[in-house]
């Protein structure tokens, strides 16, 4: 059965990090059931590709940088968690075909549009073209998603929102522009609620 490893670590993950992290799942239900989907969002830690695979009922196939996959073993087990490796030093021709694959056979693609995880003190760091590019190419939707708070033991610490579906159409300059402003705007909605 395919992605018998990811199904099995998503069954156990979402209560481990219910349990250790008091994570919070916000509008879920805006990840369309069917369809090629892609989850484009901020980046705060590594352990945020876990955290957006314990929530979807999907398969979430995430882009990571192939530095993950350099010994037998790893490589053996993101692949089979459905991950695409990404050689970030260049532009990688490969792992972008694989990624519109994944959304030609109407799956979900889970991407960072920063590119590495944020350590700077602003709130993003400028959004690469990789999102809004596969979206327009594949006619897949892209649901924007902003993960808050901290990655604190057992304390309502961390939540992920989810924003609505929503169709590329114009440049993709204008567009990326746009995602950005979405993840933005999940970003202050979530720190308003927690006030």
């Amino acid at each position: 059965m395919k992605y018998v490893v990811y199904k099995t670590l998503r069954t156990t993950l979402k209560p481990l990090f219910l349990l250790l992290f008091r994570a919070k799942y916000i509008n879920l239900d805006n990840i369309p059931e069917s369809g090629p989907v892609i989850l484009a969002g901020n980046h705060t830690k590594f352990m945020d590709a876990a955290l957006m695979i314990g929530g979807p009922k999907r398969v979430v196939h995430m882009m990571a940088k192939k530095e993950l996959f350099n010994t037998k073993l790893k490589n053996k087990f993101f692949r089979s968690m459905g991950c695409i490796s990404v050689n970030r030093s260049i532009h990688d021709e490969n792992a972008k075909k694989e990624a519109i694959d994944v959304l030609k056979n109407n799956n979900v693609l889970g991407i960072f549009p920063e590119g590495t995880v944020n350590k700077t003190n602003k709130k993003l760091l400028p959004f690469k073209y990789g999102a809004v590019s596969f979206a327009k190419k594949t006619g897949s939707v892209i649901v924007p998603f902003a993960i808050t708070g901290k990655y604190k033991l057992f304390r309502k610490s961390i939540k992920i929102r989810y924003g609505k579906p929503y169709k590329v159409t114009g440049e993709l300059e204008s567009e990326n522009e746009k995602l950005m402003n979405k993840v933005l705007t999940l970003m202050k909605e979530s720190e308003v609620n927690e006030r």
